[in-house]
């Protein structure tokens, strides 16, 4: 044990994902404690063995249902993908010290721009693809935008701002939805058109015929080419550097000569743009048409994940995987072991917690380093 724990210590002192690591796995074990509560016939009976033996069964279902097959893998890139475009979207706000609430309206802004070029064309779609893609980039950062105009203008915070967008979004939606421009001919409910076949973003597993039911689709690179976007971005170009020294002191970036204001609005532009491109993928990829919810809850989950990767390019891919793949594993967990599929909930939010508390984790694991400073910072209200 000893040696376990001066293994630890010294790969905290070189490397600050183990406490993420650590994280997760005090997530897991919180979890088989409520998988074992909540399983009250057998503690009726008193059979206490049986609930534990439930719990290697129910991890192992999430691993099988999330990379136990073709099938399973797709599922998992399917759910990866949206939760990648926004998990970078939040992270580089994070990066800038703004804090991106509003994912889940910039996502139904995007959504909804890819959608009116999605349905509009009929091809070819070598070009209305992309074009469908940068239109939902676009609208995303134009309702991201409003966020950062009002930060920057008046000091409106943005937490505040973007969670009054997410409302206005989810009803204007509704709206367009029951307008002759986007309702579907002969439907009542508001439901949109469906997008033309040439502009269905590609199966990613199109190759094989027959396989239907391998539902991911291309947007999984846009999302990869995105994660790459975001590391040159901030170790490469100029603009980047700008973003982590307002985010790190506004006041030392303002002193420096450096346009807060300018980068205010650019770091909410470019982050909205990014949920744009996942609603873009939804609507193009996943479902082929725009209902009201189809934003669900990838926003908040992103936030979590962007505080899971430390806002960092990798982190944050890795992350949005992971939730991805506890998503996908969950329907299988659910099928194969009779552990509700809530579980999965309760272990993000578990893991968000031990995230947000490393003195917690290092307390129960017994390693004692000192915390890095490599996540993000976020600055006051009053800001």
């Amino acid at each position: 044990m000893k040696r376990i724990i001066a293994f630890l210590e010294r790969l905290a002192k070189t490397n600050g994902v183990v406490l993420t690591l650590l994280a997760i796995a005090s997530a897991m074990v919180v979890g088989a404690f409520i998988i074992v509560l909540s399983d009250i016939e057998a503690l009726k009976r008193g059979d206490i063995l049986s609930s534990l033996g439930t719990v290697p069964s129910a991890y192992w279902s999430v691993v099988t249902g999330s990379f136990g097959s073709l099938r399973a893998i797709s599922n998992t890139i399917n759910s990866s993908t949206p939760l990648i475009l926004c998990g970078v979207s939040v992270a580089i706000a994070f990066k800038a010290g703004l804090f991106n609430i509003g994912a889940t309206g910039q996502m139904l802004a995007g959504g909804m721009t890819s959608l009116l070029v999605g349905f509009s064309m009929s091809g070819p779609g070598i070009l209305q693809v992309p074009l469908a893609v940068f239109a939902g980039a676009v609208g995303g950062a134009a309702y991201a935008g409003i966020a950062g105009v009002l930060k920057a203008r008046t000091g409106a915070h943005e937490v505040i701002t973007t969670i009054m967008l997410n409302s206005i979004a989810a009803f204007l939606v509704l709206w367009l939805l029951k307008t002759d421009l986007f309702q579907r001919p002969d439907r009542t409910d508001p439901i949109s058109k469906l997008v033309d076949p040439a502009g269905h973003l590609p199966r990613l597993f199109g190759f094989l015929d027959g396989r239907a039911d391998l539902v991911a689709h291309v947007g999984f690179l846009v999302a990869l080419g995105s994660v790459a976007f975001y590391w040159w971005f901030l170790s490469k170009s100029s603009v980047g550097f700008e973003f982590r020294a307002f985010g790190l002191n506004a006041d030392a970036a303002r002193y420096a000569g450096m346009h807060t204001k300018r980068l205010t609005v650019l770091a909410m532009v470019v982050a909205g743009s990014f949920a744009g491109m996942a609603g873009a993928a939804e609507v193009l990829g996943t479902y082929g048409y725009a209902s009201q919810n189809f934003a669900g809850n990838i926003g908040f989950d992103a936030i979590a994940i962007a505080l899971l990767g430390r806002s960092s390019p990798l982190g944050t891919l890795f992350a949005a995987i992971l939730f991805g793949a506890l998503q996908a594993g969950g329907r299988q967990m659910q099928s194969t072991t009779d552990v509700p599929i809530d579980l999965i909930v309760v272990l993000r939010a578990l893991i968000v917690m031990f995230i947000a508390a490393p003195l917690l984790v290092k307390a129960i694991w017994r390693v004692k380093v000192s915390a890095t400073s490599d996540g993000q910072t976020f600055r006051g209200w009053g800001s």
